[in-house]
This record gives structure tokens, C-alpha cells and sequence, in this order.
């Protein structure tokens, strides 16, 4: 360029330019909207603590019939299931790079866009469940590269092209599950994914399965095509390598038909371990064949709802497998001699039989057998047979009719870690029944019909870890639990206890416990001895809160040992009151749940003893009573609140949170929070909102705020003015609300009357003191005006050319100006000061000349610095008004040629520009005609007549 430092730079048409910002604009509008608001239209985000780590935002069921433009962009999780969305479009999905797990599934989308996932680089799982997609073309999943999970059951899809799912390498796990899918060929695309691990195919419309329309070897290790109509199961070629679990459940003809089993070389499932075949329309023979082919690997085998005549032969065929160790027989009629040859089987389901004979004989066989489901068999008691199974861990006899549990019926279990017993008509458990079970520490009793605990806690279950008492008929409890030194976690909800003082003790590692719906008044001391408890339910109860007597003598608050509970659930309860030092002793809490406790008034030291509470739910009581003062207060005792619950409370207005009186707003957003600093969740949805000046600081803050997020404040509705009922709260105008037209007219009056005064005082007081100041102010401006005709300036001229046309410049311009003419020059290359930025120097140069003389050529209109280098004189010229600019054309350049260059055309149709002569033309008059230009004032008033503005030969 010019000072030929910097390198060229090419110009950029117009028409690129135009192209270049339109696609600027359009996509800005998307990344705008793509901003991390925390209020959103239809959305919301989930209230996680680590939200700008792993943000969930939520648009289910909101009868959207298009995705939201304002997702923030640093969402992680989304759900846009169950709406009215029918297509997505190629920017629906835009600038969402850190989206992992996307969920669309019930929706009605027939149509994507090629590249509508390009931006989901960081997308894991798509769900595309119960839709509309008939087929996958063209570039749906672009860009889907790091894509693991894709789920599109309960769609239409009867074709997969290549280019489709060409770009899923990554994927691991494929279910396209009732769909219209009628060949196999038509799935090959998804077999031929380099690392797929599964693929659900099943209750689609194929009618055979032959791996010779797969032709290469995939890396599928669990394939599920149960519930197809399949009249023949072909592997003739090695194609499944990997394959470790095969779904053929519910396959076959429907109707008088079986599947055929077409297996030639075992070695072609060598690996698979795992099989399901339930209800399979096969003959037993080719059954039997199909066993055979998996001799050598099968540890898993399913044969839930089988036909009875059959059952035995698979049976005997399969436990003669020498691999085999789990069996699954749901919905069968077991006969006694049946399982006679499953010798090494440790894991046996048998639950669901209508007819099941136990005899002694029954499970002799199994003297490995660790896990035994006899689930809803219709068993009136635990069978004797159960004794002979010493290796047995896990037990279950749940959805059973036994009635009572006896010392003997388990006493040769002593290995068992779960039993599960719920869903029965147990009332009597004998004191000795958990005697022998040292190493139990499962145990589920819930859905029974239990009076009382006789002591059968007592004995045995020093290792029981985890008790559920769920929905029995339970009244006292004293001391039952003193001897489980190891439990955890007590589920004793849905009962009608009255706890006793000595209800927990012995309970010193107890972490959680429910005592939800449990009819409970008062829980006086009973929960003293709990001081490892960490959560504790006592929800929908009845709870007495006036004092805390025992026997007329004043006792502490039941929580006052709890020191270590985190977690405390209190909803619905039946009073009207809530003592201020109840929930002493809770230091550690970090989460209440109050909703529906029926209270009208909260005392302002109610969280006093809570000043960890990071979440606080009192939902669904009626809080208009609370004045301000006292809400104040009571939020400022708890200033690490994160999540704030208060929904359908009765609240017309939020100013209380605010810190500020109704109707007047003294502080900023920011400041207003001030008593709940730490708030990123707040949940006021429900309440009759009043659309007037009351809530125009919430509504201001709920728009501008960068911190907390207000769930659906979008759908508030207003209850108050009747006029205004029934429209959104944030659609109200608030800005009369900040404009307080007295005040603004006194201020305006008092001003006028005290300008009037002070003119008046100071023409009578200092009338020749401002005469005077006037003529200092008029000598000022004759002065400033006198110095701009007397600049001193260093150079005639500074010489603006591009570093092709120097032979020019030295060879022809210097010696004619300087040696003939005696002008002073200023050039780049000789007077620039060294260190000097190039601009700093260009400015200094322009400004230190009278003139600037500007030698164009194609070259210098296309350098970026020669550009800058006439900017400046051009500024003097048009805004200063100061002729300083002497355009010399080296080449004949059109006025087309000029257009690109909007301030160079502008400048040649103002200004008298010279050309230097063709070859061999004389240069006489160009040097006298140039020494003239020099020779002329900066005033544009007094140019040189011979400037016309016409080209100078």
C-alpha cells in the first residue's frame, strides 16, 4: 500500500458484501434469541444446582406446534415431547452445540429438514418415538457424528436410504420398533453401521429373516426382532460375529403356521448367551434344534408363556446346556418333575403360574440356585420345599396370598440378603421367623395387613440395612427396631402409629425415614435417638403444633436433636399454626416442604434455626395475611435460598421481595434482591395476581434478570382489575408505574421560579460584570478565527501514492517540485518518523502539509492503506472545508471503474483533478497547471481560477 509496509489487500465487491450480510442477519436473529435466558415463553428450565453445567429445559405438553426460539444455547438436556410439532426446520435447532440428550417423541413430525441437526455436535441420544416419519432420506441426521442412542418406535417408516444414517458412526444402539418396515434389506444401513451394539426391530411387518440380504458382517450384539410375523430365521453367513443376546419372543405365523429355524453352521452364534423365545409359534423339533445350535454359549434362556405340551422337552433340552444358569418360565403351569435336570442353574423365575406343584422333589436338583422369584403364584404360604435351597440370596414371594410367617419356614436360609414379601395377606409374624437371617438386609413387608411387630425385629437382622412397612396396619411402636444397629432406610408410611418415646432407639445409623400419611398429632420425643437421620417424611398427617406438653411438663422441639437432617417434608398437614422455634435443632437443613400446611401466618423467626436452607416449598397456603415487614424478615434469616416455592398462596402482589413498599420503587433490580441473594428458582404460579403499579418492580425484574429464573412467568394470569382479568401479567405496561407526575411538575415549577430569581438577582446585582464577560467572549472567538489562517505548517505537500508508481514518483514529481520548483515535500519512504505507528505518522504528514497530492493508478485504488491516506484530506475537504487535496490520475480510469470506490467518485465530481500526459505528449503545462494548485489559499472562496473542475490536459 502507500507507505508499502503492509501487505495488499484485494477488494471485496459490492454484491459479496450484500450476500455476506444478509446471512449475517439472518443468522443473528437466531443467535440472539439463543441467549441464556432464565425466562423462558413456553419452556422451563429444570431446577438443577449445577444449572450452567448440565441445564435441562422442559417444553413438554405445552401445545407447541413449533420448537421455541429462545432455548438458551448452553442447554444440555432438552424435552419438547408430547406438543403438536409436525417439521424441523434447518434453523430450529441452531447454536445448541452442547445439546446431549434431545427428546421429541409424541409429537407429529412427518418431515426434517436435510442438516436440521448439523448444530447438535455434542448430541448423545435423539428420541423420536410416536411420530410421523414415513421415511429417512436424504441428510436427515447430518452432523450427528458423536450420536449413540437414536429411538424411532411408533413411527410409519418403511424406507432407510444409505445417506441418511451415513453420518451416525458413532452410534451404538438403534430401535426402530413398531414401524412399516417389510424387508430386511430395507435396515441394512443400520446394520452397517460400524458400531452399532443393538438394534430393535421388533412389531415391524417382516415375514423372514435371511442374513443374506445383510451381506457383510456387522457389529450388532443384541438384536430384537420378536413380535414379527417371521415364517423363517436364516443365518447362512457369518454376518453376527458379536452377537450375544437374540429376541425372537412372539415371532412366527399367526394362524396354523411355524417359524423354521434355518441354522446351518453353529459356529455363526457362537457367542450368543443370552436368548428370549416367549410364546414363540415354533414346533418343538425345531425348537430343539435351535437349543442345539446354542450348546456351547447360552447362560440366559427365556420361555415365559409357553404352549404346556411343549414345555417340558425345552425344558430338559435347554438345562442339559452346560452353560446355562438363569431360566425364565413367567406364565407357565411347572409340573414337579419338571426341572429334574437344571442342576447348574443359579437363577430360576417362576412367578405367574397358575398351577405349580412344590413338592419335596421340586428344586432337589438345584444345589446352586442363589436367586428364586415364586412371585404371583397364589401361594397361601411359604412351601416347606423352600428349606432345602441353603445356597438361595435372593427370595421373592411377593403378589402371593400368605397369611403368616412361621419360625420354621425359612430357618435353612441363613445366606439370604433380599426378601421380598410385599402384596400379601400377612397379619402374624412370629417373634423367631428372622432368627437364622444374619446376613439379610433387604427386607420388604409393604401392602400387608400387619397389626403388630411382636418382636420379631428383635432377633436375627443385624445386618438389615434397608425395612419397608408400607401400608399395614401398624398402631404402637416401642423399641421394636433397637436390635437392627445396621438399618438405613424405614419406610413406615400409610399406617395408624402412635410413636412412643422409645419408638427409634437403637436406630444410631438410621439415614432416612417416612412417616408420611400416618394419621401421627404429635411426635413429642420419639425422634431423639435419630442423630445420623438425614431425610425425614412426616407429610400429610395431622399434625397439633400449639405446645409441645408431655404430662403438663414443657419439653424440647421434636426436631431439636435432628442436628444432622438435611432433607424435612411437612406437606398437608391440618393446622393453622406454626410455633417459631419448631424447627430448632435443625442447623443442617437444606431443603423444607411445606405445601398445604394449612398455616395463615409465619412468624418472622420461623427459619431462624434454618439459616442453610438452600430450598423452601410453603405452596399452597393462603400468605395474604403475611405483611411486609414480617415477610422481610422472615426471608432474611435464610439468605442462602436458592429455590423458592410459593405457589397458589394467595398473593396479588411480590413487592415483599423486593424490599420495598407497595407502590414505590426506590432501588434497582439488582439491589431489590437484596434479601435473597443467592435465588435461581422461584415458583409463584397460581396466584391472583393484580395487573396494576403493585407488581411493576416484579415484572421489570422477572424480564432483566440474569440470575434467577421465574417458572412460567409467561402464563401468569391477572386476577385484579375486573377489566384486565384473564391477560398475561408480563404483557402489562409498567412505565407510568416509574413516572410520578407531581413530582415532575413541582420539580419543573420550582426550577422555572428559581431561574427567574437568579436572572433577576444578577442583572441588579452584577449587570457590569456580565457586559464585561460578553466582550472577553467575543475577543475569544475573533482570536480562534484569526489563528486559522496563521497555521505554520512543515511541508508544501505530502506526497500519497502506491509503492508501483514510486519509479514515478522519484523519477518525474521529486525533481520537477522540489530541484525545479523549490516546494517541500513530505514522502513516506524519507520523513516518516521511525517507531511511529503508520497512522500516527500518515495523520502527523497530512496535517503538518498544505496540501496532499494523491497519485492514482488501478494500484492505489485497490491498497487498504492508500485508502486511509485520502480519508484524511478528503475529511479536511468536505468537513473542514479546507481545499488541501490535489488528485493526480497516473492511467485513464472510467467512472464504472470508479463506483466500488464511493469516496474516490465523490471526490473527482467535486474536485479539479490533473492527468499526467500520454506518451510523448508535452509535460509543460501539467507541471505549471500543478505548481498553480499549490500555489492556492484553503478556502474553498479564494481557489485559483484555474481549478474549473474539468479533467486538465
Amino acid at each position: 500500500g502507500g507507505p508499502g509496509i503492509m501487505p495488499e489487500l484485494g477488494s471485496w465487491s459490492a454484491q459479496s458484501q450484500i450476500r455476506f450480510s444478509l446471512c449475517f442477519l439472518l443468522c443473528c436473529r437466531f443467535f440472539v434469541n439463543r441467549v441464556n435466558s432464565y425466562v423462558l415463553t413456553n419452556c422451563t428450565i429444570e431446577n438443577t444446582r449445577n444449572i450452567t453445567i448440565n441445564m435441562k429445559v422442559l417444553c413438554s405438553q405445552r401445545n407447541l406446534e413449533s420448537i421455541p426460539n429462545d432455548i438458551p444455547s448452553k442447554v444440555r438436556f432438552l424435552d419438547i415431547s408430547y406438543n403438536y410439532i409436525s417439521k424441523i426446520k434447518i434453523f430450529d435447532l441452531k447454536f445448541l452445540t452442547t445439546l446431549k440428550v434431545l427428546n421429541m417423541c409424541s409429537n407429529i413430525i412427518s418431515h426434517i429438514d436435510d442438516g436440521a441437526f448439523s448444530d447438535l455436535v455434542a448430541l448423545q441420544v435423539l428420541n423420536l418415538d410416536k411420530n410421523k416419519l414415513t421415511c429417512l432420506s436424504g441428510h436427515m441426521f447430518q452432523g450427528l457424528g458423536n450420536l449413540l442412542v437414536l429411538t424411532l418406535s411408533e413411527n410409519y417408516i418403511t424406507t432407510i436410504t444409505r445417506s441418511s444414517v451415513q453420518s451416525l458412526y458413532s452410534l451404538k444402539e438403534a430401535v426402530l420398533k413398531i414401524n412399516r418396515l417389510r424387508d430386511i434389506e430395507h435396515v441394512t444401513p443400520i446394520f452397517h453401521l460400524p458400531n452399532l451394539q443393538t438394534l430393535d426391530i421388533s412389531d415391524n411387518l417382516f415375514d423372514s429373516f435371511q442374513s443374506s440380504k445383510i451381506s457383510k458382517s456387522t457389529s450388532v450384539r443384541r438384536l430384537d426382532v420378536s413380535y414379527n410375523t417371521l415364517k423363517i430365521f436364516s443365518i447362512t453367513d457369518n454376518v453376527f460375529p458379536d452377537l450375544q443376546t437374540l429376541h425372537l419372543s412372539y415371532c412366527g405365523p399367526h394362524e396354523n403356521g411355524s417359524m423354521d429355524w434355518d441354522v446351518p453352521d453353529s459356529h455363526f452364534l457362537r457367542n450368543v448367551s443370552d436368548l428370549h423365545l416367549s410364546h414363540i409359534h415354533m414346533s418343538a423339533e425345531m425348537m430343539s434344534m435351535l437349543l442345539r445350535s446354542l450348546n456351547s454359549s447360552l447362560v440366559n434362556l427365556t420361555l415365559n408363556n409357553q404352549v404346556e405340551y411343549k414345555l417340558k422337552t425345552l425344558v430338559d433340552e435347554a438345562c442339559h446346556i452346560p452353560t446355562l444358569r438363569t431360566v425364565h418360565l413367567k406364565e407357565n403351569n411347572i409340573s414337579k418333575d419338571m426341572l429334574q435336570s437344571c442342576t447348574q442353574v443359579t437363577e430360576m423365575d417362576l412367578s405367574g403360574s397358575d398351577t405349580i406343584e412344590l413338592s419335596e422333589l421340586f428344586f432337589r436338583s438345584m444345589k446352586y440356585l442363589r436367586i428364586l422369584s415364586l412371585q404371583s403364584n397364589k401361594l397361601l404360604f411359604i412351601p416347606n420345599v423352600l428349606k432345602n435351597l441353603a445356597t438361595l440370596e435372593v427370595l421373592d414371594l411377593s403378589g402371593n396370598m400368605i397369611s403368616r410367617l412361621d419360625c420354621l419356614d425359612l430357618d435353612n436360609l441363613t445366606r439370604l440378603t433380599e426378601l421380598y414379601l410385599e402384596i400379601n395377606d400377612i397379619s402374624i409374624i412370629e417373634e423367631c421367623f428372622f432368627q437364622d437371617m444374619g446376613a439379610l438386609k433387604i427386607l420388604d413387608l409393604h401392602d400387608n395387613k400387619i397389626l403388630t411387630l411382636n418382636g420379631a425385629f428383635k432377633k436375627g437382622l443385624v445386618n438389615l440395612e434397608s425395612l419397608n412397612l408400607k401400608h399395614n396396619y401398624l398402631r404402637s411402636i416401642e423399641g421394636e427396631f433397637e436390635n437392627l444397629p445396621s438399618l438405613k432406610h424405614l419406610d413406615l408410611s400409610f399406617n395408624d402409629i402412635y410413636l412412643m418415646e422409645r419408638a427409634f432407639k437403637g436406630l444410631a445409623t438410621l439415614t432416612t425415614l417416612d412417616l408420611s400419611s400416618c394419621r401421627l398429632h404429635y411426635l413429642g420425643k420419639s425422634l431423639t435417638a435419630l442423630n445420623a437421620l438425614k431425610t425425614l417424611n412426616v407429610s400429610h398427617n395431622s399434625m397439633v403444633f400449639e405446645n409441645y406438653r408431655e404430662n403438663n411438663i414443657q419439653i424440647n422441639p421434636p426436631f431439636s436433636n435432628l442436628s444432622s437432617l438435611e432433607h424435612l417434608v411437612m406437606d398437608y398437614q391440618s393446622t393453622s399454626y406454626l410455633p417459631s422455634d419448631y424447627l430448632q435443632g435443625l442447623k443442617s437443613l437444606l431443603t423444607l416442604s411445606a405445601q398445604n400446611f394449612h398455616f395463615n401466618y409465619l412468624d418472622p423467626e420461623t427459619f431462624a434455626h434454618t439459616p442453610n436452607l438452600i430450598s423452601l416449598d410453603i405452596s399452597k397456603n393462603d400468605l395474604s395475611k403475611n405483611d411486609l415487614e414480617h415477610s422481610l424478615k422472615l426471608f432474611k434469616l435464610i439468605p442462602n435460598l436458592e429455590k423458592l416455592y410459593m405457589s397458589e398462596c394467595g398473593l396479588p402482589s411480590l413487592d415483599f421481595i423486593f424490599l420495598v413498599e407497595r407502590n414505590i420503587f426506590k432501588k434497582d433490580n439488582e439491589v431489590s434482591l437484596s434479601s435473597l441473594p443467592a435465588l435461581t428458582f422461584l415458583d409463584v404460579q397460581g396466584n391472583p395476581f393484580s395487573c396494576d403499579c403493585s407488581n411493576a418492580f416484579f415484572i421489570q425484574w422477572v424480564k432483566s434478570n440474569s440470575q434467577t429464573q421465574v417458572v412460567e412467568a409467561y402464563q401468569y394470569l391477572c386476577k385484579y382489575p375486573k377489566d384486565l382479568k384473564g391477560s398475561k401479567l408480563l404483557d402489562l405496561d409498567t412505565r407510568p408505574c416509574f413516572v410520578d407526575s407531581g413530582f415532575f411538575y413541582y420539580i419543573s415549577t420550582a426550577s422555572l421560579v428559581i431561574l427567574t430569581l437568579l436572572g433577576a438577582f444578577i442583572y441588579h446585582l452584577l449587570r457590569w460584570q456580565v457586559v464585561y464577560a460578553y466582550y472577553l467572549f467575543q475577543a475569544y472567538l475573533y482570536d480562534a478565527k484569526r489563528k486559522k489562517h496563521c497555521v505554520p505548517y512543515q511541508f508544501d505537500a505530502f506526497i500519497s501514492y502506491n509503492a508501483h508508481d514510486e519509479p514515478w514518483v522519484k523519477g518525474e514529481l521529486l525533481p520537477e517540485l522540489e530541484e525545479g520548483q523549490g516546494w517541500k515535500l513530505c514522502l513516506h519512504h524519507r520523513d516518516f518518523q521511525p517507531g511511529k505507528s503508520i497512522i500516527d505518522n500518515i495523520t502527523d504528514a497530512i496535517y503538518g502539509s498544505r496540501k496532499t497530492i494523491s497519485v492514482i493508478s488501478h494500484r492505489y485504488l485497490e491498497s487498504e492503506w492508500c485508502s486511509r491516506e485520502i480519508q484524511m484530506p478528503s475529511f479536511r475537504l468536505f468537513d473542514e472545508q479546507k481545499d488541501v487535496l490535489i488528485l493526480v490520475f497516473l492511467e485513464e480510469i472510467p467512472d464504472q471503474q470508479l463506483s466500488p470506490y464511493h469516496r474516490m467518485r465523490r471526490l473527482v465530481k467535486k474536485s479539479t483533478y490533473l492527468s499526467w500526459p500520454k506518451a510523448g505528449d508535452h509535460t509543460g503545462v501539467f507541471w505549471h497547471k500543478l505548481r498553480m494548485a499549490l500555489e492556492t489559499k484553503d478556502c474553498p472562496a479564494e481557489e485559483n481560477p484555474i481549478l474549473t473542475g474539468v479533467e486538465m490536459p
